[in-house]
């Protein structure tokens, strides 16, 4: 059951980073053509008011496809009409045709040529590959040389529908650091919060709701219990406790070793902070994540950072574990995680989200669209490079599972 819950937070993270992009294209005049999480092929589709909504079989991400992302160039010609010419030569003359419009930069004469090259297609007997091919080239076109294409817009309005995405995580982890400052981010009690099973604090009977009143016999305040264990070095200990009015003694039990430290397994209720305060708090929270998310990313040549990199198969395995640590821990490492879905894809990397931003402030400037082709080359860096960082991470990830 956690790992389900654990699949469904990370589809989450996903589904409201594309939703971010897609609302953010409806408002501005780009109304996207696909919506999908996960990657094709489709395990599920429908259709509505022309945009198709899916779940795809391949769990890594999502995309919304916007209309005209890039400015036709004359070599989308051959690239889409190129078999469906060498097999029917008549439709060399109306792709000819569309190609000079397009060399001459006249969007509006390309558009009418895409629309008389559509029945003689329509009529040419072609290969499967052929017609395929084809008719993506027409359906690509016309995105491309109609209003909505996303190479026509204004600099604010493309940057705008980019950054939404991320934006969208942003927002969610501040709001949900927000609120769990408000429930416990404060200073912590010595009224217990959390029971982790099978630890040895659930072994002598530690409840959720004692008051740790001594260890060892020895009074204590709430700041002071967590040295008290962690120094005890293994050592069997014993706890006071309130519980109902009553004092109990439990124990004596040995720590065990925990993410490095000897811990019983319990976590202290903290108190919560003001609306106000909570914010702040959070945004704090945020800001140190980000410092160290830009420290970590130059470490990345050096092995011992990059066996930190992890994938989808990590991440739901983290995830799992936070929620049998409780579903208060859970909740932070969702919101730690949409933080850095933000942060990753806010570098300035095609095909990233930041990429595209920084390709749309360039354009902005040069007062120009860039090709299709400058995009793809530029591309095959960036997709390189998140390739390799995805195969050491699934490479980290399979040695975590199997002891390694």
């Amino acid at each position: 059951m956690s790992t389900l819950v654990a699949i469904l937070g990370l589809g989450f993270l996903i589904l409201i980073h594309e939703a971010g992009h897609f609302f953010t294209a409806r408002a501005v005049g780009m109304r996207p053509r696909k919506f999908y999480v996960g990657f094709p092929p489709a395990l599920l589709k429908t259709r509505r008011n022309g945009i198709e909504y899916g779940l795809g079989s391949i769990p890594v991400g999502g995309y919304v496809k916007i209309p005209g992302m890039h400015r036709p160039a004359p070599s989308d010609v051959d690239v889409y009409f190129g078999r469906a010419i060498t097999e029917r030569p008549q439709l060399f003359a109306p792709t000819t045709a569309l190609r000079r419009r397009l060399e001459k930069g006249d969007m509006a004469a390309a558009r009418s040529e895409v629309e008389a090259l559509r029945p003689e297609l329509a009529d040419a007997t072609l290969s499967p590959g052929a017609r395929r091919s084809a008719d993506r080239g027409l359906q690509e076109l016309e995105d491309a040389l109609g209003p909505e294409a996303y190479w026509r817009q204004r600099t604010w309005r493309k940057v705008a529908v980019i950054a939404a995405g991320p934006g969208t995580n942003l927002a969610l982890a501040v709001v949900l650091f927000t609120i769990l400052s408000m429930i416990a981010g404060g200073p912590v009690t010595a009224a217990v919060d959390q029971v982790q099973s099978g630890r040895p604090a659930a072994q002598i009977g530690l409840r959720s709701g004692d008051r740790i009143v001594a260890i060892d016999g020895r009074r204590v305040t709430p700041a002071e219990i967590r040295t008290r264990i962690t120094s005890s070095g293994g050592k069997p200990i014993e706890l006071v406790v309130r519980r109902d009015g009553r004092r109990l003694l439990l124990g004596p039990v040995r720590p065990t070793k925990i993410d490095g430290a000897y811990r019983l397994g319990f976590v202290l209720r903290a108190s919560g902070l003001s609306p106000p305060a909570a914010l702040w708090q959070s945004l704090k929270v945020t800001g140190e994540a980000t410092k160290q998310t830009a420290a970590f990313l130059p470490r990345l040549v050096h092995r011992q950072a990059r066996k930190e990199i992890t994938t989808p198969v990590g991440i739901v395995q983290g995830s799992s574990q936070a929620l049998h640590a409780g579903f208060q821990t859970y909740l932070w490492l969702l919101g730690f995680l949409s933080l850095s879905l933000a942060l990753l894809n806010l570098l300035p990397l095609l095909p990233l989200d930041g990429g595209h931003i920084a390709f749309s402030l360039v354009e902005g400037v040069r007062g120009r669209a860039v090709g299709r082709e400058v995009y793809e080359r530029v591309s095959v860096v960036g997709i390189a490079l998140v390739l390799m960082l995805y195969f050491i991470g699934l490479s980290n990830d399979v040695g975590r599972l199997g002891g390694g």
